[in-house]
């Protein structure tokens, strides 16, 4: 746990949203080397996990909103491309431009993540850390979309965007 604990570097950045300040948070890397599975999949998979710890916490399951995965896949995407692990994105973006860009008009948080393996491993550890497991089991937000890209040395960048 207290591995798991070291290696989230957790930040919260409170935005003005529709109806609610948004909180963003950081999980740092695993360590080991990603296993190559296809970004959809992994996308997939950490939405669908999302959603059952979602339902254990009393919270209603999200929706996937195409909206958030082309912002989520976009600001992954940038980090793969770029090797910076920032909730900052190209020209100076945050969140809620990225996602009021992509079409949606109440962004609510954001979680990011880089280096974890499997789907399993990066929702594991954003349950153990207080701020990501705060996003996902906020039960105002109603959608999500989540973005994986992996960069040229095989890691994956992961990007969770929530929406009111």
């Amino acid at each position: 746990m207290r591995q798991i604990l070291r290696r989230l570097a957790v930040a919260a950045l409170l935005a003005p949203a529709a109806a609610a300040a948004a909180a963003t948070m950081i999980a740092s890397p695993a360590g080991a080397a990603p296993a190559k599975v296809s970004e959809q999949v992994l996308q997939d998979e950490v939405n669908r996990l999302t959603n059952v710890e979602r339902v254990k916490g009393g919270c209603a399951a999200l929706t996937v909103d195409a909206r958030l995965t082309a912002a989520a896949r976009g600001h992954s995407a940038w980090m793969a491309r770029t090797g910076t692990f920032s909730h900052t994105g190209s020209g100076g973006s945050d969140f809620v431009s990225r996602v009021k860009t992509a079409g949606h008009a109440a962004p609510a948080s954001e979680n990011i993540a880089w280096s974890y393996r499997t789907a399993a491993q990066v929702t594991d550890a954003w349950m153990k850390s207080p701020g990501h497991r705060a996003n996902i089991l906020n039960c105002a937000a109603k959608s999500v979309g989540t973005g994986v890209a992996y960069a040229a040395n095989g890691k994956p960048y992961y990007t969770q965007n929530f929406g009111s």
